[in-house]
């Protein structure tokens, strides 16, 4: 799907970063909403932004500050290594 979008110029500079598309910024960030409201799989967002490999999707995803690892497994590692040393 293409979507077009009207967006007075003097206001698009306020968008995006200076350099970077506007049209790929937009669609990192809804993506990226997306992903972290659970509507995406970490596979639709590598086919949705074209990304090589799997493995490009984590650095992506922390760019926008989202981590698959919790507290809650943070925290069942820390009591995993307590009980390897004894």
């Amino acid at each position: 799907m293409q979507v077009t979008v009207d967006i007075p110029d003097e206001f698009a500079d306020a968008l995006a970063p200076e350099g970077e598309d506007l049209a790929r910024t937009i669609l990192e960030d809804r993506t990226a909403q997306a992903y972290r409201d659970g509507k995406l799989t970490t596979y639709q967002v590598q086919c949705i932004l074209d990304l090589p490999s799997r493995m490009d999707v984590d650095p992506f995803l922390t760019k926008y500050g989202i981590y698959d690892y919790t507290v809650e497994m943070l925290e069942g590692d820390l009591k995993h290594l307590e009980s390897l040393g004894g």
